[in-house]
């Protein structure tokens, strides 16, 4: 009878499941690093674009109630940045527990449906939508509280 040969033992040894978890585990690690480095990249390049768009703004426009009709511009995309950030947060989060915060990722969805209300324009959506971002509110909201109370209890 012929023996297994040895390389075909050690894929065999991958799949057994402590060796295969560690490897998941590897992967998941690299990964949040590469999407940790491009969410910087992202970050930074979205500081550039509002300098430049506040530059812009400040600098370039009619010195005369310029800033009234680009305001929920300069507000949305200071909220985009602070949103990167939460979404940075969350990923380091990951790497230094190894585990989705619940309670930072429902913050997160608070704030991205915030900024979506500021930058609202009735003119341009409907009620129906205006209502659909309430319920959003609502229900997150709701999942916050409790996920902040079982976290108090633990």
């Amino acid at each position: 009878m012929k023996q297994t040969p040895e390389w075909l033992k050690k894929i065999g040894r991958l799949w057994e499941e402590k060796r295969f978890l560690q490897i998941t585990e590897s992967v998941e690690v690299i990964v949040a690093k590469v999407l940790t480095i491009a969410l910087l990249g992202v970050i930074l390049v979205a500081l550039v674009d509002l300098f430049f768009f506040l530059s812009n703004i400040l600098f370039a426009s009619q010195p005369s109630g310029f800033f009234t009709e680009t305001l929920l511009e300069v507000f949305g995309a200071f909220l985009n940045i602070l949103i990167a950030l939460e979404l940075l947060d969350n990923i380091t989060a990951y790497l230094r527990k190894h585990i989705f915060q619940v309670e930072l990722v429902i913050a997160t969805s608070l704030i991205a449906i915030a900024r979506k209300i500021i930058i609202f324009d009735l003119k341009q959506y409907t009620n129906t939508d205006l209502m659909a971002l309430a319920v959003a509110i609502f229900a997150l909201s709701i999942s916050y509280w409790l996920v902040r109370r079982l976290n108090k209890n633990i």
